[in-house]
């Protein structure tokens, strides 16, 4: 007959793994690796399909070379200080051609989410899911930078001229800045509406009325009193009449009136602070649905 011990010798459960529970976070050179794979992703994409590239870098040229011919006959002085429409058209062509590809960049994350492979993202053992999103924020700032350099290469031989290389440096800021804040809505809306059938209306019926409501075509002081103040509290007007002030002086400063809106003048330094405030309203904006949807 046996007999059982009086203290029985406990077995050993199994280890956790900490780094189960624990993950690195947005620091860590895991979150970065796994930014660097899903980004790389999306240029492999492009890569297979580069019509969508192509056609975005068509597409702002021809209205910087239609345009610009069908206002070529006006009046010196008409469109303020430019020496051509087509000078005066370029700024507006750069700012609504990077608002497009940015208002666009919650595609890709809605048909991920359609076809369940955002799913299998979501089920992964990574670092952050945050690297989702900022995959695709880095992915559109590069084709929104591609676009700007072709946009600013054609404007310079048909006659615009460039900024000088300090000005170059705050266009891209100012390009940039308006990209994250409208990348940031695009995703935002990615998660938040059904479908990409929602998605693309909501595109569609906000690309243009911005572009209109926008100082992109002409000047405030052709609008009627009301459109200017729509206009002048537009963030496309904001991105602009900035760059399109560095175009026309080569002796600017961060003091430099770039807008005079009805309720008052805009300096350079002030639409750089007004394009900041739009990007931090937008990320706060999405942060709470971003960690409700992604975690």
């Amino acid at each position: 007959m046996t007999t059982t011990p009086a203290n029985p010798t406990p077995i050993a459960s199994p280890a956790v793994q900490p780094d189960l529970l624990i993950t690195p976070g947005i620091l860590s050179s895991e979150f970065l690796q796994e930014t660097l794979a899903l980004t790389r992703r999306l240029f492999i994409q492009l890569q297979r399909r580069p019509t969508t590239l192509i056609a975005g870098i068509i597409q702002p040229l021809m209205w910087l070379v239609l345009f610009g011919a069908l206002f070529k006959n006006v009046p010196p002085g008409l469109f303020g200080t430019s020496q051509s429409y087509g000078q005066f058209l370029s700024a507006g062509v750069i700012v609504f051609t990077a608002f497009s590809g940015a208002l666009n960049a919650g595609l890709p994350v809605m048909f991920d989410r359609e076809f369940g492979f955002l799913n299998r993202l979501l089920v992964a053992p990574l670092a952050s899911r945050f690297s989702i999103v900022l995959a695709s924020a880095a992915f559109i700032t590069t084709l929104s930078l591609i676009q700007t350099l072709a946009i600013m290469a054609l404007s310079f031989f048909m006659g615009a001229g460039l900024p000088n290389a300090l000005g170059l440096g705050i266009v891209a800021v100012i390009v940039l800045l308006l990209v994250l804040g409208v990348t940031a809505l695009s995703l935002g809306l990615s998660f938040a509406l059904p479908g990409h059938i929602e998605l693309i209306a909501v595109i569609f019926v906000t690309n243009l009325p911005l572009l209109f409501a926008s100082t992109a075509l002409v000047p405030l002081a052709f609008m009627p009193t009301w459109l200017q103040v729509v206009a002048s509290l537009n963030p496309l007007s904001f991105a602009i009449e900035p760059i399109r002030y560095l175009y026309l002086h080569q002796d600017w400063s961060f003091a430099s009136v770039v807008m005079q809106a009805p309720w008052g003048q805009v300096s350079l330094a002030g639409s750089l602070l007004l394009l900041f405030g739009f990007d931090a309203i937008a990320l706060l904006g999405i942060q709470r649905l971003l960690y409700r949807r992604l975690s």
